[in-house]
């Protein structure tokens, strides 16, 4: 035992003292001292002649031998790829450039249409995207078994039936009306969820930005005008657009505005459905019931809402055709919009 300690001790002095930056003889060390045949695997085969109550003992010196060697290797290692990279890498050439990023076009359009309503006083205010059935249903003047919640297709969370995924931003409304902070004029984009069949013009989540203005004497007129100058600026001085009657249970009267088709030029595709006009939002006048339920006196205040998608507008703004493309994350598709402000 005293013999292989003196062994081990001598070949710990020899390979700390070995110092080298070629190649061919930090092999050589490996296989001298690592190597099927070397000096490890030598002791290691001496191990059978070691006395059975020293040879614990005897075999925590060598791992611990081995350990050594193989860290002393691999910092000789280290120092050869060190001096290689620095010999062929050319300090004074330019830097390789990080690829840009870009914004989701979705993100883009989201940005664009709060921007505008900006301009008109708009704030914005956020909330959860799982809601009560209160804030997304009741609330809204959708009580329980009323026929028009069968439009939304909801999703419902299993565990409790009073708690859906939110099926529009109009929650986030209701949440601002109860504040009581009067006068409101608020925008609430987020993402919301319907139970629909996926294709090119629907998808079971998209995003949505609802608009809401409550003050004393609003007219029909203030929401017509806003949204006016809302198209105007989104798609330029030639924009076509018109109104026509609708039903949402949370406004009274209530319209749906459509916007002339940029993908064909009024021509007729499978975007407007051979229309030539695509339905970008619906608007109306804030029901009295809704004011009501949430504390806020109709005989004196009224107030407008209005509610869009975001893909919608998107699609018309860059040309896509397929709704189901914002949501694939293909990134040939995302790269298209690198310079897109």
């Amino acid at each position: 035992m005293e013999n292989l300690w003196q062994q081990i001790d001598a070949l710990r002095s020899e390979i700390g003292s070995f110092a080298t930056t070629r190649a061919d003889e930090v092999e050589a060390f490996r296989i001298k001292y690592l190597g099927t045949k070397g000096v490890v695997k030598q002791l290691m085969t001496a191990m059978k002649e070691v006395p059975v109550e020293k040879k614990k003992e005897a075999g925590q010196l060598l791992n611990d031998f081995k350990s050594f060697v193989t860290a002393h290797y691999e910092q000789l290692l280290t120092g050869i790829i060190s001096d290689k990279d620095a010999s062929t890498i050319d300090l004074s050439l330019p830097g390789q450039p990080f690829p840009i990023g870009s914004r989701h076009p979705v993100t883009l359009m989201k940005n664009r249409i709060i921007s505008i309503f900006q301009r008109l006083g708009f704030a914005v205010a956020e909330g959860p995207e799982i809601e009560d059935d209160w804030h997304n249903f009741g609330a809204l003047n959708l009580p329980a078994h009323h026929p028009a919640r069968d439009m939304q297709d909801t999703f419902y969370i299993q565990q409790n039936p009073d708690w859906v995924l939110r099926t529009h931003t109009s929650s986030v409304q209701i949440r601002e009306m109860e504040k009581g902070q009067l006068p409101i004029r608020m925008l609430m984009p987020g993402r919301v969820f319907r139970n629909e069949t996926v294709s090119a013009r629907s998808h079971c989540f998209f995003h949505q930005i609802e608009g809401l203005y409550i003050d004393e004497n609003v007219s029909f007129a203030d929401l017509k005008q806003t949204l006016y100058f809302f198209v105007k600026e989104m798609y330029g001085p030639n924009a076509q657009v018109r109104f026509r009657p609708s039903y949402f249970p949370f406004t009274e009267p209530s319209a749906e505005m459509d916007v002339s088709c940029f993908i064909c030029a009024g021509k007729g595709c499978t975007v407007c459905k051979r229309s030539g006009w695509v339905e970008i939002l619906g608007c109306g006048m804030v029901h009295p019931n809704v004011l009501s339920n949430c504390g806020i006196d109709p005989e004196k205040y009224s107030g407008f809402a209005f509610g869009m998608g975001v893909e919608r507008p998107a699609m018309l703004k860059y040309g896509v055709n397929d709704l189901r493309l914002f949501s694939e994350n293909d990134i040939r598709f995302l790269r298209q919009f690198a310079a897109a402000t």
